[in-house]
């Protein structure tokens, strides 16, 4: 059937054309030249051998044919649009699946979860605490929220939502006429980023010699181990912001940017989905704040 039919983009021009009366409006509302609306209806006018503008004194108006078939065509649009809604509705009605690094997850993300209820109360989130490479191929994943100290698959598309920041932190008891003498105490390693203690060393340009370490599987267990005074932990930012804001913990020195960024992870263009773009715009606006109160503590 569809050989038959003629470009569904001249019937989109013609609708637009015919709607206005006017091939230059017409034009504006398409994004495209005035010659490529003139185009675009000759071409249809001859596809269907019949005219369908009559011009007179640089105005065009219908002809019996014309305003036949932008009576179909309107008729045409109207279902389209409506198709097209109850699919994007029923797309907003699935819950949108987010795997998230565990400590960011705990930490950060699940506190905040209520917030992004109250702004988008009919998309449920299901979150999925994960880290490292990450397969969003299989469709059990929508998006993946990752530090990028990795390589993904180059089809995924990735949006930096924020840069890392880390600095030393530790229970306020650590410390000694309000410094925190580092000859003193016992450093907290962790497996997960045992890089950690050399990039803050690197990027503040600081030599540290300590006591005695420590080491922990998880990054969330050297914080919380940090929490309990057992030592000085190299934490992110993000992680520690609720309890760098109650005193629970404190940062002798500025967080500092160590050169990773956290990145949202999808498998499908975020324009394709209402669902991503809300979460992708949430979240960036979320860490957006959470850096500005992390800058304002350190000053």
């Amino acid at each position: 059937m569809s050989q038959h039919l003629p470009s569904l983009n001249a019937i989109r021009v013609f609708e637009a054309a015919a709607r206005h009366l006017s091939l230059v409006r017409a034009a504006e509302e398409l994004h495209v030249t005035h010659g490529a609306v003139s185009r675009q209806i000759r071409q249809l006018e001859e596809n269907l051998g019949i005219a369908l503008f009559e011009r007179r004194n640089r105005a065009i108006f219908l002809t019996r044919a014309g305003t036949q078939l932008q009576a179909t065509c309107t008729d045409i649009m109207r279902q389209l649009e409506a198709g097209i809604r109850q699919v994007r509705q029923a797309t907003i009605a699935l819950p949108l699946v987010v795997s998230c690094e565990p400590t960011i997850a705990m930490r950060w993300l699940i506190p905040r979860l209520g917030k992004f209820r109250l702004h988008y109360p009919d998309l449920e989130i299901h979150l999925f605490a994960a880290g490292g490479p990450v397969n969003l191929q299989q469709g059990h994943i929508d998006l993946a929220l990752r530090r990028n100290d990795f390589a993904w698959d180059r089809s995924y598309h990735s949006v930096v939502v924020a840069r890392e920041l880390i600095a030393p932190v530790c229970a306020p008891t650590l410390l000694q006429n309000g410094e925190l003498i580092f000859e003193q105490q016992r450093l907290l390693h962790t497996a997960s980023r045992p890089d950690a203690w050399q990039r803050w060393q690197h990027v503040s340009q600081k030599t540290l010699k300590a006591a005695s370490r420590a080491s922990y599987e998880h990054f969330y267990l050297s914080l919380q181990a940090a929490c309990a005074g057992l030592g000085v932990a190299m934490a992110s930012a993000y992680m520690v912001e609720d309890e760098i804001g109650s005193g629970q913990l404190l940062a002798p020195y500025p967080f500092v940017p160590d050169g990773s960024d956290y990145v949202l992870l999808s498998a499908v263009p975020f324009a394709q989905d209402q669902r991503r773009q809300a979460f992708l715009a949430w979240l960036q606006q979320e860490m957006l704040v959470s850096s500005q109160k992390i800058n304002a503590q350190d000053q």
